[in-house]
């Protein structure tokens, strides 16, 4: 039997080219929509929420089919497969990492953890807090932010085994939010991100680590499922429903870093963003200066989100650590799924100390 392309009718040669052609006008759109499209329009932020296998899937579909092709249509669709896989589902190759010795003079290595613990899931659930102690046993952070974790902020203390998990760490816990650091922190308090009359809070802190101060901020934003269903089930009829979602999410995002900018010293906003990197959403942060520590620090797509739903797997990263230019970061990734709804983050990051001053 002949392996030439010539072996393949010309009707599935000429769907394999279509094929091969659509890939690539795809990755390359969805490139470029995603780093240079309109930023605040709702439309755009929609696709954002695509699962990433609806966009690989076919490409690597139509790279199979290049094999009935020449080498050219091969190429294409390689690079076609290439963009899905890399530009458009954000992938990381940790080239911003700092590379400092842990123990390096004028700087501390400090682990931080932000992780959506879906308190009110896990207390209903036999051992539903276990998992995440595990988890949370595992990294050993020395600060750790969490957001859904109302069944923490409730009892004053770190509960359901978490002591013992923690056993030094002071903690804050207010509302859904709960901060829990090795190092001293104050001023902690709540700060206001309402949108259209509707009370949504914040949590802002204080940390000292070796004489240096800096500012921490765990947020949740708001969620963008109900406007997702309204355009899943609706379709076009659901679009209001999505830019309300939106203009609601950019609102609180607007607030944070209104409070934040300019930033006086360094600055950690951690938590439960609901929107990838590429959002306009989380790029109003970004654009007072942070940096997102998986993209510096990173390997891989470091999706949190999704393997709750179907078809089980992680296709999001909505949970995020953003640091100040001062802040380095020498390695970043992702933990286990079986925790909750959310992987956590976790990332080691390097703070200047005050041995670091002249």
């Amino acid at each position: 039997m002949s392996s030439s392309p010539t072996a393949a009718s010309p009707a599935i040669r000429w769907l394999a080219r279509l094929l091969v052609v659509l890939s690539l006008l795809c990755a390359v759109g969805l490139a470029l929509l995603y780093r240079f499209g309109p930023p605040r329009a709702g439309w755009a932020e929609l696709l954002r929420y695509v699962p990433f296998l609806a966009y690989v899937v076919p490409a690597g579909l139509a790279l199979g089919l290049s094999f009935l092709l020449g080498w050219g249509w091969r190429l294409v669709a390689v690079l076609a497969l290439g963009l899905m896989g890399t530009v458009v589902t954000d992938l990381s190759l940790g080239r911003g990492r700092t590379e400092l010795a842990p123990d390096a003079p004028g700087t501390r290595t400090v682990r931080f953890m932000t992780y959506n613990i879906k308190s009110y899931r896990a207390v209903f659930r036999h051992g539903g807090f276990v998992p995440l102690n595990n988890e949370i046993e595992q990294h050993q952070p020395d600060i750790l932010v969490m957001q859904d974790a109302r069944e923490v902020s409730r009892r004053g203390d770190l509960p359901y085994g978490m002591r013992e998990v923690l056993p030094k760490h002071k903690l804050y816990a207010y509302g859904e939010y709960a901060v829990a650091s090795r190092f001293p922190i104050s001023g902690c308090a709540p700060a206001d991100m309402s949108f259209r009359g509707e009370k949504h809070e914040y949590v802002r802190c204080t940390v000292d680590i070796d004489g240096t101060t800096l500012d921490l901020v765990t947020t949740h934003l708001l969620t963008p499922r109900e406007g997702l269903n309204a355009t899943r089930e609706e379709r076009l009829g659901g679009l209001d429903d999505w830019n309300t979602n939106f203009a609601d999410r950019m609102t609180q995002a607007d607030r944070i870093a209104g409070a934040l900018a300019p930033l006086r010293r360094p600055t950690i906003v951690a938590g439960d963003l609901n929107a990838p990197e590429h959002s306009a959403v989380v790029q109003t942060l970004l654009g007072i200066g942070l940096r997102n520590a998986f993209s510096l620090g990173g390997i891989g797509w470091g999706f949190t989100h999704g393997h709750s739903l179907k078809p089980g797997v992680s296709f999001l990263r909505i949970d995020h650590i953003l640091v100040s230019p001062e802040i380095g970061v020498r390695e970043a990734w992702v933990g286990w799924r079986g925790g909750s709804e959310h992987r956590p983050v976790v990332a080691d990051l390097v703070i200047p100390t005050q041995a670091a001053k002249p």
